[in-house]
């Protein structure tokens, strides 16, 4: 019974000092770089008929953010053009994984990110978009190969 207790209080004191120690280190993030609308699709090069992850970091005033390209397009789908829609956490970072269609032509595309901020009036319900970041980032696409599931 003495040693669950001793473990207990060792592991409050640990635990304590951790959230402590937590705090200090947020610290060290510039003021400008919380500030900075960044975008990163992972991999830089996907093939057709993939997914790829997408990383978002929108300024604290955004509360949604939107990724859009012509790699995006659903199959059997008119448009052309695909926004996709990342939900943000309180410090402005979102994460989505979007598929890249079999039907999205080979060559160079471009991935656009709007960070925005969507306030809604309660009693009208009417929507107000204002666009607080923006950003683009190039992705090729590659031609679908049979041959790589097969080494």
């Amino acid at each position: 019974m003495r040693a669950a207790i001793r473990a207990g209080a060792m592991a409050a004191l640990v635990i304590g000092q951790v959230t402590v120690a937590l705090p200090a280190r947020g610290d060290r993030v510039p003021a400008a770089w919380k500030h900075r609308t960044s975008l990163r699709v992972v991999p830089d090069r996907p093939r057709q008929n993939d997914f790829v992850r997408v990383f978002v970091h929108c300024p604290p005033a955004a509360n949604h953010a939107t990724v859009g390209s012509t790699a995006f397009t659903l199959k059997g789908s008119r448009r052309l053009y695909r926004e996709v829609g990342v939900s943000l956490s309180d410090r402005g970072l979102g994460r989505a994984a979007v598929s890249i269609s079999s039907y999205a032509l080979p060559g160079d595309h471009e991935a656009l990110l709007r960070c925005v901020e969507v306030t809604i009036d309660p009693r009208t319900r009417v929507r107000k978009v204002r666009v607080v970041g923006r950003c683009a980032v190039p992705l090729r696409v590659r031609r679908f190969t049979v041959a790589r599931f097969f080494d």
